[in-house]
């Protein structure tokens, strides 16, 4: 028995037909995202680096390989901006997973667009809270704000596929 090659120009079709405008705009949260986190990471090395040197700290030394090391060695100010680039790289990646099922199996509605742009939004009014402002209850409220969106997302996929 041979398998079937699918026919990934319909799956594109189903996607597109009657949803969102075009997979460009529902899959573009997507990018903001990414280019948020990137953003991020420039902050974390132009923060990070020049701490290091401060605190002369040897990268190359065998504790600096440990890890935690530097979290006792740098200010906290640029500990935050280190921890958020690392957080972008937890909760996110079930948007991520979930605007790639929406988009291949025929969920690209502009209610989930919208849901993505919102979700996007909280992602980098998180970033200045846990950046700038620092205060933790108020990171909590909109990190569990971002976490409301992702149940509704996955909540209606799960509608659209299994009821």
């Amino acid at each position: 028995m041979q398998s079937e090659v699918p026919d990934f120009s319909a799956l594109f079709e189903t996607a597109l037909s009657g949803h969102a405008a075009d997979l460009k705009a529902f899959m573009t949260p997507v990018l903001l995202l990414i280019c948020w986190t990137l953003i991020m990471w420039l902050w974390m090395y132009a923060t990070r680096i020049p701490a290091m040197v401060g605190a002369k700290i040897d990268a190359d030394s065998e504790a600096a390989k440990s890890a935690g090391y530097l979290d006792e060695l740098l200010p906290y100010n640029v500990r935050c901006v280190a921890d958020n680039y690392n957080h972008l790289h937890e909760q996110p990646t079930i948007f991520y997973a979930l605007m790639a099922f929406a988009a291949l199996t025929g969920g690209a509605t502009d209610f989930l667009m919208y849901l993505a742009y919102a979700y996007v939004g909280i992602r980098v009014i998180h970033t200045f809270v846990q950046v700038v402002v620092r205060k933790i209850p108020l990171r909590f409220l909109v990190f569990c704000l971002g976490t409301l969106i992702l149940f509704v997302m996955a909540g209606t996929e799960v509608i659209r596929v299994f009821l």
